[in-house]
């Protein structure tokens, strides 16, 4: 993938001026690296590095169309729909191997049943990370918020606890990948 390609999406969708950009682009990069670094940790895995790159830097590109005013973003959907507007653009792009990266990065993903049973505003169909670039991306995403500290890296003990307020899957698809990843 190229990064002009890239960059163009971004210079698509996140103008210059918006601190959203700033925000988008920051993190995405650490996640790249974070994503980068575990593939070339795990050689094993046999992760396309192209795929983590791109994959990594346009995961959130949907954020932009939600209401999120803290991030600067004024959009008219909820946060948790940022991964399925993200998934949208980019197949909009031509992009569909990308397009399920960011369906399937939010949380540790999220199941059909899940989705029913805490009523969110989604699809009701299984959004779980399936390939081995999926999964490190998701993976690595949990470890930066895109809160006021962008560059600080999680531990696992934090984003562990900040997991027991989900559905106990959510949880243990962490730990499996902590199991692989870490």
């Amino acid at each position: 993938m190229h990064k002009k390609i890239i960059e163009e999406l971004i210079n698509k969708y996140y103008p210059k001026n918006r601190p959203v950009r700033n925000i988008l682009i920051t993190h995405s990069s650490l996640v790249r690296d974070k994503a980068l670094s575990i593939a070339q940790r795990h050689p094993e895995l046999q992760a396309d590095e192209n795929i983590l790159e791109a994959g990594a830097m346009l995961h959130d590109i949907g954020i932009i169309l939600t209401h999120a005013p803290k991030i600067d973003c004024y959009g008219n959907n909820p946060y948790i729909k940022h991964g399925i507007l993200g998934s949208k653009i980019l197949k909009d792009n031509g992009l569909d191997k990308l397009a399920l990266i960011a369906e399937r990065h939010t949380g540790a993903g999220i199941s059909s049943k899940e989705i029913i049973k805490q009523n969110l505003p989604l699809p009701i169909k299984d959004m779980l990370a399936v390939s081995v670039e999926e999964k490190i991306i998701a993976f690595a995403d949990k470890f930066y918020s895109k809160g006021k500290n962008l560059t600080y890296e999680k531990t696992v003990s934090e984003i562990r606890k900040e997991m027991e307020n989900y559905e106990k899957q959510q949880l243990l698809r962490f730990k499996d990948w902590c199991e692989k990843f870490c």
